[in-house]
């Protein structure tokens, strides 16, 4: 496989690159010659010019290409406003086939089933290569149809686009059906010494919190968390709804899993309610975030690849790249992330205005993405090193980095916060176990899905006497106490999925008979979300326990363990204390509040009879 790649500047010019080209195959042996013209301007003339002089030197030749936002020739973005990459396949094993149809919502089915038709009829093709005019569709049918291909065949490739980001008309066109607006052109490649290897990189992160999509129909997505998702950038980024909307938030796309992978998602513009059109259909009730491109991560994510593409041992490498992604490095700075891959092999392609590659299946429309193509024929020699340099940065995309430096910081922060908030807000400060109301959720909870277990309800005797005689630093000692020897018998007999043993003793006890504080680590705290067996604080000196899948016997078999490790506490004031505890199981078909106020009723009797003891009723 051999590729020459140039830039079109006259007819001179391109008749003696041709003649160069047409003076190697003399002297070769060649099975295929496949022609792709990438060109930023939509003048029919000069493409139909430049397609008929390709022709007429190589007319057994593939001709084939689509309007760009941009072309990429030998790795980097072109000043030229047409490219020319000439493709020459050697072994005379691989195959070639080109396909045309005229692409809208109403054909994108029937033109998909055409296709399946032509890869069924020929069972060499090893990979399907799409170029087309999408702007205004959704792309999610078309996408869908290509599910029961053979999943060992690779589909990829590109959006036609304008070289005006804010315009919708774009173009295809090939020497088998010449130039079309509304097109769609399949390159057919196989062959049993053809070769392919595709990938794809965002390098675009997660910014902010998650949103909820409550409601979408098909590209239409209208709201997010209940409110119209157009609220969404200007809340967060005050994006106008204006004639720039699709410029503004292309470097901004929602973030969210499809199919199985992370997918970027750009809308194309926002109607007047609110809701924003997209490229492609989005679920109800998945959770999406904004992101925002990191310099780092792209490249960091552009030196993994392409070690995994230098393994490959490529001779071309055809890349799909969005133009948001142009427009995001800017002139000076876009070829960074596309100029290491000409160092493995031949490196070309253009700036999307989305990108197609199939992974684990499905054919997924992505956008804000570099989709990326290795092929070769025969087989790979030593592995390919990927040249890189070290990332230096200038001008707005040094100001990028700092900033996304910032934002993940902050990010991180913020998460952490929302994370200790929301324990905070179900956890009781003091003895570090579950609130009332959490403890209560989470009864109601067991009983609606009709978990069979057991309540134990613990009330420290004489708690007020605590107080009064002793003031109230040792009545928190006594609770966090109470706390404690919960969760010790809690993981001494099993019960509690998590573990008390990074409790230092030096935290625990004063000396090593007397209890001076009871501070429980904070990781205990966080796992109390996980924990198995409940416990919160109901209230003062009361706790609850919720028993879940635990018999009477093992529930009055744990209370009586409880009472007797809580007797052998001594504290630093108050000395040796005890508890009263009222056990009941719950009963099939009854409330939770019916459960609570037995096991209320089990303690009181606890405490009528003397305290100190167990009571089940």
């Amino acid at each position: 496989m051999k590729q020459f790649q140039f830039d079109y500047h006259s007819i001179t010019s391109l008749k003696r690159d041709l003649d160069k080209i047409n003076l190697w195959c003399r002297s070769k042996v060649i099975s295929h010659v496949v022609f792709q013209i990438y060109s930023d301007s939509l003048d029919r003339g000069q493409i139909d010019l430049v397609c008929d002089v390709v022709s007429q030197s190589f007319p057994d030749a593939i001709c084939m290409g689509c309007s760009t936002n941009g072309n990429i020739i030998e790795g980097r973005l072109s000043s030229a406003s047409i490219s020319i990459v000439c493709t020459i396949f050697e072994y005379p094993t691989t195959k070639i086939k080109l396909l045309q149809y005229t692409l809208n919502s109403e054909t994108a089915l029937d033109v998909v089933e055409e296709v399946k038709k032509e890869v069924k009829a020929n069972p060499w093709v090893k990979a399907v290569e799409i170029q087309l005019t999408i702007r205004g569709m959704s792309m999610t049918p078309f996408c869908e149809a290509f599910t029961d291909v053979d999943p060992s065949i690779a589909i990829f490739g590109g959006g036609a686009f304008n070289p005006d980001l804010m315009r919708n008309d774009a173009c295809v066109f090939s020497n088998v059906k010449g130039y079309s607006e509304q097109g769609v052109i399949f390159l057919l490649i196989g062959g049993e010494d053809f070769n392919i290897y595709t990938t794809h990189v965002a390098g675009w992160k997660p910014l902010g919190r998650e949103f909820l999509v409550t409601r979408a129909k098909g590209a239409l997505l209208y709201e997010l968390d209940g409110k119209p998702a157009y609220d969404a950038y200007f809340r967060y980024l005050n994006i106008m709804k204006d004639e720039d909307f699709f410029y503004n938030t292309l470097e901004f796309p929602f973030f969210y899993k499809h199919n199985g992978i992370n997918i970027l998602r750009a809308p194309i513009s926002c109607n007047d309610d609110g809701s924003l059109v997209m490229t492609s259909d989005i679920d109800e009730n998945v959770k999406a975030r904004l992101a925002y491109g990191d310099p780092w991560t792209i490249l960091a994510s552009v030196r993994q690849v392409g070690r995994k593409i230098g393994e490959f041992n490529p001779e071309i490498i055809k890349v799909f790249s969005c133009a948001a992604r142009r427009t995001f490095w800017g002139k000076d700075e876009i070829s960074n992330e596309t100029l290491p891959l000409q160092s493995l092999a031949s490196t070309s392609g253009f700036y999307t205005s989305s990108e197609f590659l199939r992974t684990g299946g499905f054919v997924n429309q992505h956008n804000v993405t570099l989709v990326i193509a290795s092929m070769r024929e025969g087989r790979g020699g030593d592995s390919f090193e990927l040249e890189m340099a070290q990332e230096s940065f200038s001008g707005k995309v040094s100001m990028i980095n700092r900033l996304a430096t910032f934002i993940d910081a902050a990010t991180q922060e913020l998460a952490e916060a929302n994370e200790k908030l929301a324990l905070m807000a179900i956890t009781d400060p003091l003895s570090s176990l579950f609130n009332r109301g959490e403890i209560q959720r989470r009864i109601n909870k067991s009983v609606a899905e009709k978990i069979p277990g057991c309540l134990a309800m613990i009330d420290i005797d004489n708690f007020k006497q605590i107080n009064d005689n002793y003031g109230h630093k040792e009545g928190d000692n006594v609770i966090k106490g109470v706390s404690y020897v919960i969760r010790k018998v809690l993981d001494e007999t099993g019960l509690s999925g998590i573990s008390v043993s990074d409790v230092r003793a030096s935290e625990v006890f004063e000396t090593s008979e007397t209890l001076s504080s009871c501070g429980v680590d904070a990781n205990l705290t966080q796992d109390l979300l996980n924990v198995k067996t409940p416990v919160g604080r109901w209230g003062g000196e009361e706790f609850m326990v919720l028993l879940q899948g635990v018999p009477i016997e093992s529930a009055i078999d744990f209370a009586n363990k409880v009472c007797r490790a809580f007797n052998e506490l001594s504290f630093e004031k108050a000395g040796n204390r005890s508890m009263s505890v009222g056990v009941t199981e719950i009963r099939a078909g009854e409330s939770s509040d019916e459960a609570c106020v037995r096991v209320d009723q089990a303690l009181y009797r606890a405490k009528d009879e003397g305290k100190n003891r167990v009571v089940v009723l």
